[in-house]
């Protein structure tokens, strides 16, 4: 009995110490020992293994539990105690327990909505529910609503205050107290947000305080004021890393850097500075920047790299013009070149209600061009491709012509003339949207690019505004107050023609504008095009051919098919063999060199067997051309010998034409002269 008692009090005693936590050393191998030693001959108990793995052994309570089940809760702490006897850490607990994480789809656009009926957002296809990622603003005074680059943040006032709020969780970030914003704008990074307030007077007349305000959107703190009279081009311009900011004052663009807008780092200093735009992209940023005419000087545009600002000498590139009231300059995406639409408010020839327009190409390698358009009128829009290799211009007279160029402004494809005044690129660049909006009725013409063919030509009748949705599959067409006030509402649909969703704002109310929540590039990727229409529960939009009047008398008799002009068809302007890949600057110096002098060959060529032909023909054989003629005077000789120099060269341009090369303005305007030279020569010819 003695040595039962003192047998189980040595066990009991191992026991507790192997559950001490932290034990080791000695009495931890003494425990060991003595388990191994008394394991042949295990008391009466339960013996189980934990969740752990580790065998615990000792007298329980109630019935055993069944063998391989997990320990009961009360030995939960020592469900972490691996084999070896060392906690596991939860860190390895989560290792060994999550799964991998799965790839994440593209998100849902958001659409912002803003009208009488308040301020809301609307999830982008295929649910088209009200978001609750942003709380409806029910009141009407709503004025100013802007979207962060990346689409994160979005800022509104709502006639009391500023308010910034995360769409991400729906978080309201900062609260300012400027009820009387009319512009709002975020850096491209989010770090600042811009506001702009009517600049107004003191009755006494002294000046104003700043209306131009920078906030810090992580602190709220205002960094600048500054005072901006005119609402046109009132918000700074940043690079896209915010590295550098930089504002019009008084003829000179300042230069900040790194968002200290206490330091003006750089200024450009050039006379009458009108405008300018920073490039996109990354470093270093490069400025475009135009300059008004003035005392018959022409205006001109120049291309600078920060902070190269030292006089005409340092600019990358530079473009002179007359004929500018004002521009509209255009940086594709890569930075590598700049489109220029000068425009005069009035057309002195009376050709034209909108001004006379011009079409100008500059490239930062000093490379410029004025891209030719075939046909007259005014230019419409002009857009780049994202790809940053060619650019489409809508241009002439109505119906007008739709043309895409290659960095050459050399013609890739004309679509031919139709009802259009606009053209929006995809996203991706894949697709092309010629459309009439505006006075026009609506009609769209989607078109692959890759291609050139035709996907379809849905009608957006009375559309004031047209969107591309960030996933470049969908698109927003809407009927916006004050432009019109009736059938106000918004449309989203495929680009292969097919309403997904509509809305039309009750009677007695109003929608003043819709726009896409923006993501950075390369969120949607890129997917083939579709030419089969995509299903969908709405009736088709197509509408009902309108029938043209006819009076009463003409009602029962035959119609007759007349129009006021013939459409062009679309053709294929690319010469064929010829690469989408733009040339080197040596490459392209030497193609010139080639092309001149194989032009050089053929003139000597031609000239060569003129020559032989004029010798050989007879004498009382009837002239085809001018013959020779001499006089005693030698200023008639001279001006007779400049007539057949330019009717020689006249000859040269019609057979150019004739062989597809496009001319110039005025290379046509020589051809039309030919007559008039011509009637000039024989009347040198017969006073002699």
């Amino acid at each position: 009995m003695f040595l039962l008692c003192f047998s189980l009090a040595i066990r009991m005693r191992c026991l507790a110490t192997m559950m001490r936590p932290g034990r080791s050393g000695p009495a931890a191998a003494t425990a060991a020992r003595c388990q191994r030693q008394h394991r042949a001959a295990p008391p009466a108990g339960n013996t189980y293994r934990a969740r752990g793995g580790a065998r615990i052994t000792g007298r329980q309570s109630g019935p055993p539990p069944p063998r391989h089940v997990p320990a009961p809760p009360a030995l939960t702490p020592w469900s972490d105690v691996d084999v070896s006897g060392t906690a596991a850490t939860p860190l390895a607990r989560k290792r060994k327990s999550s799964p991998a994480a799965p790839k994440m789809a593209p998100p849902t656009p958001l659409l912002a909505v803003r009208g009488s009926e308040g301020l809301y957002m609307v999830n982008g296809p295929p649910s088209f529910t009200e978001s609750t990622a942003f709380q409806r603003d029910s009141g009407k005074n709503c004025k100013a609503v802007a979207f962060s680059k990346d689409g994160s943040l979005f800022a509104w006032c709502n006639g009391e205050k500023v308010n910034i709020v995360n769409i991400t969780n729906a978080e309201l970030l900062r609260s300012f107290d400027l009820p009387k914003t009319v512009c709002l704008e975020f850096s491209p990074k989010n770090n600042v947000l811009a506001t702009w307030q009517a600049y107004t007077t003191a009755k006494d007349g002294t000046a104003g305080v700043p209306n131009l305000q920078l906030h810090d959107v992580k602190t709220g703190k205002c960094l600048k004021s500054f005072i901006q009279k005119k609402m046109q081009n009132w918000c700074p311009c940043w690079a896209d890393d915010e590295t550098i900011c930089a504002r019009n004052v008084n003829n000179e663009v300042h230069f900040f850097e790194n968002n200290n807008f206490n330091t003006i780092v750089n200024k450009l200093h050039l006379q009458k500075v009108n405008d300018f735009v920073l490039s996109p992209g990354a470093q270093p940023t490069k400025v475009a920047v135009y300059v008004p005419g003035s005392k018959g000087a022409p205006s001109f545009v120049r291309l600078y790299q920060y902070p190269n600002f030292n006089g005409p000498q340092s600019a990358l590139a530079n473009k002179s013009f007359f004929k500018a009231d004002k521009v509209t300059m255009l940086w594709n995406k890569k930075a590598t070149a700049v489109l220029v639409i000068a425009s005069t408010e009035v057309d002195k020839t009376g050709a034209s209600y909108y001004g006379e327009q011009t079409l100008h190409y500059i490239a930062t390698n000093g490379e410029s061009a004025v891209v030719q358009l075939p046909k007259n009128g005014p230019i419409y829009d002009v857009v780049w491709n994202p790809n940053s290799v060619e650019f489409c211009a809508v241009y002439g007279f109505m119906p007008a012509k739709a043309t895409v160029f290659n960095l050459k402004c050399d013609p890739v494809f004309d679509f031919g003339t139709g009802p259009r005044n606009a053209a929006y690129y995809s996203p991706h660049g894949h697709i092309l949207v010629l459309a009439g909006f505006g006075n026009l009725r609506g009609q769209m013409e989607v078109w692959d690019v890759k291609n050139y063919k035709l996907i379809s030509k849905p009608v957006a009748s009375d559309s004031t505004y047209f969107a591309w949705c960030p996933d470049g599959e969908h698109i927003v067409t809407a009927t916006c107050a004050p432009r019109l006030r009736v059938n106000n509402g918004y449309k989203i649909w495929h680009y292969t023609g097919s309403v997904l969703h509509s809305y039309e704002v009750p009677p007695n109310e109003e929608m003043w504008q819709v726009f896409w929540q923006p993501f950075l590039d390369g969120v949607f990727p890129a997917k083939a095009v579709k030419y089969q229409a995509v299903p969908s529960e709405l009736p088709s939009a197509e509408p009902k051919p309108a029938q043209a009047y006819r009076p009463p008398a003409l009602r029962n008799k035959p119609a007759t098919s007349s129009k006021l002009h013939e459409d062009e068809p679309p053709q294929n302007m690319k010469p064929p063999g010829s690469s989408d890949k733009p040339l080197s600057k040596t490459a392209l110096k030497n193609q010139r060199k080639h092309e001149a002098k194989k032009a050089a060959k053929q003139e000597a060529k031609a000239d060569a067997n003129q020559e032989p032909a004029q010798s050989s023909a007879p004498q009382n054989a009837p002239r085809s051309t001018v013959p020779v003629v001499t006089s005693g005077d030698p200023e008639v000789d001279k001006k007779i010998k400049n007539l057949k120099k330019k009717l020689k060269a006249i000859e040269q341009l019609k057979e150019q034409a004739a062989a597809g090369k496009q001319l110039e303005k005025n290379q046509l305007e020589k051809i039309q002269k030919e007559t008039a030279l011509l009637q000039e020569l024989e009347d040198l010819e017969l006073g002699l």
